[in-house]
């Protein structure tokens, strides 16, 4: 059976390393860090199989917890906090336990003992992933597009793996705040499940978004961006709208800012949903006040008037007003 490495052994070379003033077994630190990580796994692993409670990889965290608090201090070791923190951040997302990542990244973003910058590229493209999702999680998404972009810039160019994970949370972070990724990027890196996502908003067509997220449904809730996607909703109705308005103004320009509601009733329906005039009407007031749409209804003749300026505000990188 597979067991961890038991507490004396990593607890005799810490109070050594506790006491020593130069960096000099920070990789030595490294590789006992990922190894008690891995092992704790697949002992978890095996006491799952056999009925028995997992606990060795909470263990873990707690210990490297300890581990993180001697590098939290002033001198050349504080450089590998990053590091065990990286490792911390695997756990809790491991464990479902994500919570626990804030005090960790308090830690690291507001001590002053902290430079990020002189931390190693590997690991700040590490907790910049980490940090990103979470804030994914957390539906922040401006600092979402900082942290993954971040990330993906420093990411290394051939490390195709590392790239396809950041890009799975990035893309719908992009796509909430009005960014379409390029074709052949989904194509690079086998993201193509977000193919028909991305034709539903330029289009406008809100049948095929449903249909891509039910298609994938599983795949986007194990990713945990089901939600975010789901909401691009309104950005798919925004771009119906904008056709039907195309289209009168090239018919009428002087009455394409006047919309009917039962014409997009009827471009629903064909569309194959069907919806009734109130429940457009309160889509297109949820419009106008996320500001997609510029405009107010003229309720007696059943009419949303459009503005004569802009009447449907790009985001321009910014999220929809919450």
């Amino acid at each position: 059976m597979l067991t961890t490495p038991s507490k004396k052994q990593p607890m005799l070379f810490f109070p050594e390393f506790r006491n020593w003033e130069s960096a000099w077994a920070l990789e030595a630190l490294y590789v006992v860090a990922y190894e008690i990580r891995i092992l704790a796994e697949r002992a978890d692993r095996e006491l799952a199989f056999n009925g028995k409670s997992p606990e060795k990889l909470k263990g873990a965290g707690s210990f490297l917890m300890k581990v993180f608090g001697v590098l939290a201090g002033k001198g050349p070791k504080r450089v590998g906090a990053l590091y065990v923190t990286c490792q911390l951040f695997k756990i809790y997302f491991k464990l479902g336990t994500v919570n626990l990542c804030r005090s960790v990244i308090r830690s690291i973003e507001t001590a002053r003992i902290f430079d990020f910058e002189e931390f190693p590229k590997r690991d700040k493209v590490t907790y910049m992933y980490y940090t990103g999702r979470l804030e994914v999680f957390n539906e922040n998404f401006p600092a979402a597009d900082h942290k993954l972009s971040y990330a993906l810039m420093h990411c290394h160019p051939h490390n195709e793996a590392n790239i396809r994970m950041i890009l799975k949370y990035l893309i719908p972070v992009k796509l909430s705040i009005g960014v379409l990724p390029k074709d052949w990027l989904l194509e690079k890196y086998g993201l193509v499940e977000y193919n028909n996502v991305i034709q539903a908003l330029k289009r406008g067509d809100l049948r095929l978004l449903r249909e891509a997220l039910e298609e994938h449904e599983d795949r986007f809730l194990r990713s945990g961006v089901f939600l975010v996607l789901e909401k691009l909703e309104l950005q798919v109705y925004q771009r119906l709208l904008k056709k039907i308005y195309i289209i009168q103004k090239q018919r009428d320009p002087s009455k394409a800012h006047q919309m009917k509601l039962e014409v997009i009733v009827k471009a629903l329906k064909w569309l194959e949903i069907d919806m009734d005039l109130d429940e457009v009407e309160c889509i297109v007031a949820i419009l106008i006040y996320k500001n997609l749409v510029k405009g107010y209804f003229a309720h007696k003749s059943k009419v949303v008037v459009l503005s004569k300026q802009d009447p449907f505000p790009k985001l321009n990188s910014k999220p929809v007003n919450s």
